[in-house]
């Protein structure tokens, strides 16, 4: 049996649901917590966290953690979501939570978000032959799916979540008639188009979930019975109930919205443009009645789990290369992040292929370069602290056939400097490093650094990249499937090796990151 702690760290709230996980892979949701501290409030305006919402932050997923793991949990799978990936020292709030709880969050996409959602919602509900249009409203986004029983077909997220349109539009004015058609309009400029292609694909329900509808769904059923809602999942509502909702909603004054029954009060100048969201969604797509799943991200998260963990997976084809069927071996043998590490594997490929002409190496080295990619991270099998040096310690002293004594050391070197500290003289882990290969080192160790920081997320954020090399600077030209903030905040901390063993100054371009993603 095992214990796992799931923590989503929203724009809105922070969520831990306790569960354990059974050999044949059923679950039991143990318990759940939440707590409200709004990270997302302004943060939307300013493209950044304040120290008082960082601490908040911290002091929350601290308390979480305290208390999981004094119930014996101590499996933590941590998620962030559209605040912290926008923010600007969003990177600064999870290195924070790290340094302070151990916990390593990681800040998932849009469309990762939306799959995950998807994922949720699929397991509170039979699709049958259907397919199904989600809605999810965030504080920060709002993750449109539409799938079916199998997978999701196509998905959106939009940058209409309840907090963002509220600070935006409503704070300074919350009852000005003004201010609401100012939010309306951009509702409708950021749905007009994305809309489309959910028509094209096609739907025959729409299901919304997130706690901003789930609260909606307990107001509506209390104005339209006068009880409280029995049951949440698969809980139907027409438009006519929504829109009546929003009606009420519109002539009282925040304040006054407490007095509504079954509206939460951390909600009452939220709930707001969380309608009007829901609403003009509805009557853009022509859709005359909604299901409400309890179900989101967070169980997402747990059936991913389950997923990635399931015994008899499917053993990979022995590889014919002995070195790199011993490299493979040794990160399997660690638990290594796959995916993550070769993402991060490809785009050390790129970058030391187009800097070739600089630094003159050749075959050998590349080669050296990518096992200490693939290797890079698998010191976390000790402990997440001071992992790097946990990595250095099992490549060196792991038994790699196929290569020579000076070529490991060469690789558990540059994996050891992917983070922290730069090359010193007096590290001890240099001492068995032939002088020669110093030089090598510090290339090497500098595109496995910088490239791991443009991979932060762990979600392939950026692609690929185009390097413009002059005598005084190499400019790399990054192409991004996502919002990209937080890969640029960590590879800007971590470019400063390359540059020294390139010798000459290392330029970011700004990715770009659309809002609509095809599943």
């Amino acid at each position: 049996m095992l214990k796992l702690a799931l923590l989503d760290i929203g724009s809105n709230s922070i969520h831990m649901v306790l569960t354990e996980i059974q050999p044949d892979l059923s679950y039991k949701i143990l318990d759940r917590i939440k707590d409200v501290p709004r990270l997302g409030e302004e943060t939307f305006q300013t493209g950044q966290f304040s120290p008082d919402a960082i601490a908040k932050g911290i002091e929350v997923v601290r308390t979480f953690t305290t208390l999981a793991r004094n119930r014996g949990f101590t499996r933590v799978e941590a998620v962030a979501t559209s605040a912290v990936r926008e923010a600007a020292n969003g990177g600064d709030l999870i290195e924070a939570i790290e340094r302070e709880t151990g916990i390593r969050v990681r800040v998932v996409t849009g469309l990762e978000e939306a799959r995950l959602i998807y994922l949720g919602v699929r397991q509170s509900m039979d699709f049958g032959d259907r397919n199904v249009l989600i809605v999810d409203i965030g504080g920060g986004s709002v993750e449109l799916i539409v799938g079916n029983r199998t997978k999701p077909l196509h998905t959106a997220s939009l940058k209409l979540g309840a907090i963002r349109i509220n600070d935006l539009y409503l704070k300074k004015n919350p009852s000005s008639s003004d201010a609401l058609k100012r939010l309306e309009k951009a509702v409708e400029t950021e749905l007009k188009p994305a809309l489309p292609r959910f028509e094209k694909v096609g739907f025959d329900e729409l299901v919304g979930t997130s706690g901003m509808i789930s609260n909606l769904a307990e107001v509506m059923h209390l104005q339209k019975t006068g009880r409280p809602l029995p049951q949440l999942n698969l809980a139907r509502f027409s438009l006519k109930d929504i829109m009546a909702v929003e009606k009420l909603l519109r002539e009282m004054s925040p304040k006054r919205r407490n007095e509504i029954p079954g509206l939460d009060p951390k909600r009452a100048d939220l709930l707001l443009p969380a309608t009007i969201v829901l609403r003009t969604i509805m009557e853009r797509l022509d859709i005359g009645e909604l299901t409400v799943s309890d179900k989101a991200i967070r169980e997402g998260l747990l059936y991913d789990f389950i997923a990635r963990h399931r015994d008899g997976i499917q053993a990979e084809q022995d590889i014919p290369n002995v070195r790199r069927r011993n490299v493979m071996h040794l990160a399997r043998s660690c638990q290594y992040d796959a995916v993550h590490a070769h993402h991060v594997a490809k785009l050390c490929l790129q970058l030391f292929d187009q800097t070739a002409s600089i630094h003159k190496m050749g075959e050998r080295e590349r080669e050296w370069l990518e096992y200490a990619a693939i290797l890079h991270d698998i010191g976390y099998l000790i402990n997440s602290r001071q992992h790097h040096k946990h990595t250095y310690y099992v490549i060196k002293n792991s038994d790699l056939a196929g290569f020579t004594v000076d070529e490991i050391e060469m690789i558990a070197n540059v994996a050891r400097y992917h983070r922290r500290a730069l090359p010193e003289d007096d590290h001890r882990n240099l001492k068995d490093l032939d002088a020669k290969h110093l030089e090598t080192l510090t290339v090497l160790g500098g595109i496995l650094r910088l490239t791991d920081a443009l991979d932060r997320s762990h979600f392939g954020v950026i692609q690929s990249m185009r390097c413009t090399a002059t005598p005084e600077a190499l400019e790399i030209d990054l192409t991004a499937t996502d919002d990209a903030a937080l890969e640029l905040w960590a590879a800007r901390d971590r470019k400063e090796l390359l540059a020294q063993g390139l010798d000459r100054a290392i330029r970011l371009t700004k990715a770009t990151a659309p809002g609509e993603f095809d599943a």
